[in-house]
Formats: C-alpha cells, structure tokens, sequence
C-alpha cells in the first residue's frame, strides 16, 4: 500500500456514541484547527471534539 504525506495533517475528530472517533474535517495548520473546534464547541457544547495530528491520511 503506498501512503504520501498527507497535506492536511491536522483534523477535527467528533466521539461517536460507539466511542469511536469520525475525523470531521481536516486542516493545514494548527492554528485554523483549533478556530473551528472553538466555534464547534460554541454552536455544539454537549458533543465532544477534538483536533488531533495524522501523519499520514488512510485510503481505502
């Protein structure tokens, strides 16, 4: 399998009830990251988000 870096490497990921985590979007730096999950936060409060880093993006 041939993985490439990725160019967003940082995403927003929601806890599903399954306790599993759904990457929901996906961004180049940090810093436009952590602006959505604050409004995330703001327009959701009762879900749970977070950003988080992949080195490498999965294709199936």
């Amino acid at each position: 399998m041939n993985e490439k870096p990725s160019l967003k490497p940082w995403a927003i990921a929601r806890q599903l009830p399954t306790l599993k985590w759904l990457i929901i979007a996906r961004y180049r730096s940090r810093s436009d990251a952590d602006g959505h999950l604050l409004l995330l936060r703001q327009r959701v409060p009762n879900m749970k988000f977070k950003v988080v880093f992949e080195l490498f993006e999965t294709t199936r």
